[in-house]
């Protein structure tokens, strides 16, 4: 079970992500960000509707469309934000350390709710958390790609042409 949940996610991780690696510059970071974050309190609270092993193995196919979009875009925020400071390493580093915090801290209040509530309230729990930072992604997020009119080649490509007459 546990390797059918880890295998469908990894086969629809790939193609996500480089879906996302062809249309990050034209649709933008943050759509694709809030699809992403997006798919997380669905995800958690898809789970608590049933226990059964093909259910799980289907929900296990949102979490490899997350986890694409994530890998896949996370690099690019990261340079966009960092463009020039010589920092992009350090701040990669400041994100993947805050990443394993979130996962353990999330993990072990998971367990504790398991443990006195059950696992239908962890799951919701946690979609609420999600749910919260969706809202925060959606509201406190500034687009980070260079957004570049569809004038601006052609209108570069004049200004050389103009150049070349004198």
């Amino acid at each position: 079970m546990m390797s059918a949940c880890i295998v469908a996610a990894q086969l629809v991780m790939l193609p996500i992500a480089v879906l996302v690696g062809r249309t990050a510059d034209s649709w933008g970071r943050k759509p694709l960000f809030l699809v992403g974050f997006g798919i997380l309190p669905i995800r958690a609270v898809l789970y608590t509707f049933s226990d059964n092993s093909a259910w799980l193995i289907g929900i296990q196919l949102l979490d490899g469309v997350g986890a694409g979009i994530f890998g896949a875009l996370s690099p690019l925020v990261i340079a966009d934000i960092m463009r020039g400071t010589g920092r992009y390493n350090l701040a990669q580093g400041a994100i993947a350390t805050a990443q394993g915090i979130g996962a353990s801290v999330s993990g072990f209040f998971a367990g504790v709710i398991v443990d006195h509530f059950g696992y239908s309230p962890a799951f919701v729990a946690l979609a609420t958390v999600a749910a919260i930072a969706l809202a925060v992604l959606a509201i406190a997020m500034p687009e980070t790609a260079e957004q570049k009119s569809p004038l601006t080649i052609p209108g570069r490509a004049a200004a050389m042409v103009r150049g070349w007459r004198g």
